[in-house]
């Protein structure tokens, strides 16, 4: 955020626009960002080695899992610049952490440490901070092995699921396990089950 020209009434994007006129500028800017993250298949995973602030944790927020350094530092603080979460944050906070927490986060404005993160279920893990990239990396490493369309069926399931009744949701999971059983990893997994050995996922 470019503070000096908030303070002036001025867009950072473009200096002649007065900030009463931005309504849509998010949505033709950073938002394109957010909403392509949103469609992405794969798992996305943060590796968070610092400070991350306002719109940096609203990036944060995005991902599918945090894992996070002990140096690391999370605040939503838009409220310290009498402004609301501009990237999802509204959206994605209550979901990760609960409505209650979400909005002591977000009114408050507080910072919050790497131990107080994985506490409230926002961060998955923290490691040391020289092992922050080892262990983000180890872990990706685990899924890259698995069975790739199970893993993004699951996800887009997940995801979907937050919206549906439960006949809704178990009519997705119904559609969403005909594609999977019908991939060459589910009969590799069972067959590596039965001869006690490690499966070799193809993702297909």
């Amino acid at each position: 955020m470019d503070v000096k020209a908030s303070a002036e009434g001025r867009a950072a994007e473009n200096p002649d626009l007065p900030t009463g006129h931005m309504w849509h500028n998010l949505r033709d800017t950073v938002h394109q960002v957010h909403r392509a993250v949103m469609d992405l298949p794969k798992p996305y995973i943060a590796a968070v080695n610092g400070a991350a602030a306002g719109g940096g944790m609203d990036l944060l927020s995005l991902c599918d899992i945090r894992i996070a350094s002990d140096k690391a530092r999370f605040g939503m603080s838009y409220v310290k610049m009498a402004v609301v979460p501009g990237g999802g944050g509204c959206y994605f906070m209550p979901r990760i952490v609960g409505m209650a927490k979400a909005l002591e986060l977000m009114w408050t404005g507080d910072f919050i440490d790497a131990e107080e993160a994985l506490r409230i279920g926002y961060v998955s893990k923290v490691v040391p901070h020289d092992e922050l990239m080892p262990a983000t990396y180890e872990f990706c490493e685990k899924l890259v092995q698995g069975p790739a369309v199970a893993i993004q069926l699951a996800k887009r399931l997940a995801y979907r699921c937050t919206t549906l009744t439960m006949p809704e949701a178990l009519e997705a999971a119904d559609s969403a396990m005909a594609i999977a059983l019908s991939t060459e990893d589910a009969k590799e997994g069972p067959r590596a089950f039965v001869e006690k050995r490690v499966p070799v996922f193809k993702g297909r």
